[in-house]
């Protein structure tokens, strides 16, 4: 019994590290949070799903045997205790008990016995009677379901642990071990799975997940079983006939539910349901929870811009989401690949002013609008419309996640696109403010950051520059060939560039005199490049002019932050189909039918220990002259002080009745 606690105890211990710790995440997140060190030490003990570690479900197994073993020893003592009267306990010992009575009687013994009898039996006593030839003995006991709970407390514990091991993934490993099953780890339609990556469709017990896009029809779970997947059989169909969804003023979700129709195999029949999140579809042994929602495969249509080199010319890229992208050849970019992760068609966003403010580099948090919005009161939140999310892997294997607005929004002033990019999904994205053109879009940035790399039309925006802003003729050549400098080195790596080719202490000197000169040749660059695209230059004056200078410093910071831009290429959503898909987890529990009997077991077995107490009372009468004398005693497991008045009351009440 006390391995059985000390067992008991350790299950306490990592039920609360597995309530405190989320489970189930990505190993990335618990990385981030506890460093690689102990990550690697917490991971050999697989704190990250404790409830499924080998360690638990072993624990718990002998928790189950201890505990049966205490149960099968105990029970026949018990009960044979609490079914026996005592009958043949020495008067000797009686004398010895504390809570005890001495009367005499003039009373003759028999009629002394069967007031007795009356007594007990009124009282709610069991009583049995023993007579020889020195008296009459009476035995009686109240109270003997007591030791019925312990029983029934014990074998909750058995019961309830038993159906926790039954719905753990202790029966799936047996099928991995024993079954010749074997986890896919590799990419391949559901088809395509062999046999050794299938579960029985009799399967006793299994939690999966699946996602059903609108309009589409599944039959088959997927099951996550340490780093690969098993695929679990239904024995019937669920088509998505429709997804609803409903958001909160904030942007998030208020309500989603499923409109779903569901087709037996063995009889054809078919009925509809409509699932909601805590009302499952309970059907065959089988629940389906409304878990998630989830992208469908919508269909993108990007516009994608080079940032690399000289090359202006735009490519689209049709793709679907869960899907690699395929860019053109004409495109030029080879040695990367583009997966599309997901599209957002709502994004809702603080836009307060003062919220975003301006980074001097793409290393700092570009914009404050990194999540939804949480509180419905704020003004400042606003519908920003559709994003796209999708990831880039180079030739190295790096992965960076990419979300980009379809619209740009306003902030600080200015008309920006923002562009997020981070390197893990549990990490913060990072946004670049591109600026929007006349026509609200990205184009004209992306034709200026090419110019920008174009030797020709530099030294061009060079020369206008020394031209506009030399005091003297004299100085143009100078002035020139400083402005060329500046813009060579800035096209390379922006203002790190720059300011590596300087000493520490002279480099807020070159700053303060660099960018200004870099945000005027930008200016005179960018009048160069629309006049060769057949477009009016800017003027120079009147109202245009600063809403210029506001686009052109917007422009410089983005440049300025390109050669960090992880990706030689930026999508821009130009437009989509929406596909929702609905996340359902499947799962059939036999062990939750068991874990409610343990409950009921409990229930029984905690209310016989503390509210049924077992008192035994033994009488002995012998003759003495012509009356009699009797001895009586009292006792209980638990002598409280509830006890100690019951058998106040008992001594009152025979003192009554026999003197």
């Amino acid at each position: 019994m006390r391995f059985a606690v000390s067992l008991l105890m350790f299950i306490c211990v990592a039920s609360l590290i597995g309530t405190v710790l989320e489970q189930n995440d990505a190993p990335n997140t618990y990385v981030d949070k506890f460093g690689p060190f102990w990550f690697a030490l917490f991971d050999k003990f697989s704190i990250w799903h404790v409830y499924n570690s080998w360690w638990f479900l072993l624990i718990m197994t002998f928790l189950v045997v201890s505990t049966t073993i205490c149960l099968v020893r105990n029970t026949p003592r018990m009960i044979r205790d609490a079914r026996s009267f005592r009958e043949y306990v020495r008067v000797s010992s009686l004398r010895a008990f504390h809570h005890r009575v001495e009367l005499a009687s003039a009373i003759a013994p028999q009629e002394v016995a069967k007031r007795a009898q009356e007594w007990l039996s009124g009282n709610g006593y069991r009583w049995k009677a023993r007579e020889d030839a020195d008296g009459i003995l009476l035995a009686a006991k109240r109270g003997g379901a007591n030791r019925l709970g312990y029983i029934f407390t014990h074998a909750a514990i058995v019961i309830i642990c038993v159906g926790g091991l039954l719905d753990s993934e202790l029966l799936l490993r047996a099928e991995i071990w024993l079954g010749g099953k074997h986890p896919i780890t590799q990419n391949m339609m559901i088809a395509d799975v062999p046999a050794s990556g299938r579960l029985p469709m009799g399967n006793p017990s299994f939690r999966a997940d699946m996602l059903v896009p609108d309009g589409g029809t599944s039959s088959a779970a997927i099951v996550n079983i340490d780093s690969g997947v098993l695929v679990q059989p239904l024995p019937f169909s669920i088509k998505l006939k429709k997804f609803y969804i409903d958001y909160y003023s904030t942007g998030m979700p208020s309500s989603f539910k499923s409109d779903v129709q569901i087709t037996d195999f063995k009889t054809g029949k078919s009925f509809d349901k409509v699932i909601e999140v805590n009302e499952p579809l309970r059907y065959k042994g089988i629940s389906v929870f409304q878990s998630s929602f989830d992208d469908g495969g919508s269909k993108l249509d990007l516009v994608g811009y080079p940032l690399r080199g000289e090359n202006d010319k735009t490519f689209e890229v049709n793709g679907t989401v869960g899907q690699v992208a395929k860019l053109p050849a004409s495109a030029g970019i080879s040695n990367v690949t583009v997966n599309l992760t997901g599209l957002r068609v709502i994004n809702v966003e603080n836009l307060g002013s003062g919220k975003a403010p301006q980074p001097k580099d793409l290393e700092q948090k570009v914009a404050a609008v990194t999540g939804s919005a949480v509180s419905a009161k704020n003004k400042d939140m606003r519908n920003v419309g559709p994003s796209v999310q999708y990831r880039v892997v180079d030739r190295n294997g790096q992965a960076h996640e990419f979300t980009n607005y379809m619209l740009p929004m306003h902030l600080d002033g200015s008309e920006v696109f923002l562009a997020g990019v981070r390197q893990s999904d549990s990490g913060p994205y990072r946004y670049l403010r591109i600026p929007a053109d006349a026509n609200h879009s990205v184009a004209e940035f992306m034709s200026l950051r090419a110019a920008l790399n174009d030797p020709a039309l530099r030294a061009q925006a060079a020369g206008q520059f020394a031209l506009h802003n030399a005091n003297a003729v004299a100085q143009q050549p100078l002035l020139q060939k400083a402005a060329e400098g500046a813009l060579d080195s800035f096209a390379t790596g922006g203002f790190n560039e720059i300011v590596a080719r300087v000493p520490p202490a002279e480099r807020e000197k070159v700053l303060g005199f660099a960018v200004p000169m870099i945000q005027l040749s930008l200016a005179e660059l960018r009048n160069i490049n629309r006049v060769r695209q057949g477009m009016a230059p800017i003027s120079r004056t009147g109202s245009g002019a600063q809403a210029a200078q506001r686009w052109t410093q917007q422009a410089l910071l983005a440049l300025a932050n390109l050669p960090d831009y992880p990706a030689p290429v930026f999508l821009s959503l130009k437009n989509f189909q929406h596909v929702q898909a609905s996340v359902f987890q499947v799962a059939r529990s036999p062990g939750k039918s068991i874990v409610y009997l343990g409950g009921i077991f409990l229930l029984i077995g905690v209310f016989s220990m503390f509210y049924i107490r077992e008192r035994r009372i033994w009488v002995w009468i012998c003759p003495r002259g012509q009356g009699s004398s009797m001895l009586a005693a009292m006792t209980s497991q638990r002598r409280t002080m509830d006890f100690n008045r019951e058998f106040s009351r008992f001594k009152d009440a025979f003192t009554r009745l026999f003197t």
